[in-house]
């Protein structure tokens, strides 16, 4: 027999996000071809989302039941930040977001550079020389595969693009 398992925070949060995204699934793949037949384009991706959701919707049921474990005395959101959202975490967010936006404006060479080099330290490497030369050699790697074998314009950026070198665009 299955013993059920004390409720983690943030575990209910997540069953009921993953039956959201199920009903948001089985809608759009009933848009593609709304059930017509066995053999219609949608069908298949109508089958898999239901499944999703009727087990989603019965993990949710079981997880609602659990008991919350809350340790140390905390309240659930107290446990719930720590957790499921520690600082490093939403720190690397809103670094993966500031690059996203680098990108746009000094390009890809130095938006990767500052991202690799930052992300390193983040994540708990603190030989920052070290961290800036595996960011510069990586970055040398990446451009001379992407510009060479694939072809690929990466974006030099509105604000640094106009005074890079040409082997640089």
């Amino acid at each position: 027999m299955h013993s059920s398992h004390p409720r983690l925070a943030g575990e209910l949060t997540f069953m009921a996000l993953l039956v959201l995204v199920s009903v948001f699934l089985l809608w759009t793949s009933y848009e593609i071809s709304s059930f017509d037949s066995l053999a219609a384009p949608g069908s298949f991706p109508m089958v898999c989302a239901f499944a999703m959701l009727v087990t989603g919707l019965i993990n949710a049921v079981k997880t609602a039941r659990a008991k919350l474990n809350l340790e140390n005395g905390e309240t659930w959101l107290q446990q719930f930040g720590r957790k499921v959202t520690p600082v490093q975490l939403i720190a690397f967010a809103v670094l993966i977001f500031l690059y996203m936006l680098g990108m746009e404006y000094i390009g890809f060479l130095i938006a990767s550079y500052i991202f690799l080099a930052a992300s390193m330290y983040l994540l708990g490497s603190r030989r920052v020389v070290l961290n800036l030369f595996i960011s510069a050699a990586v970055l040398v790697a990446i451009f001379i595969v992407f510009r060479t074998a694939f072809s690929v314009v990466l974006p030099a950026g509105s604000l640094v693009g106009p005074f890079l070198p040409e082997f640089l665009k």
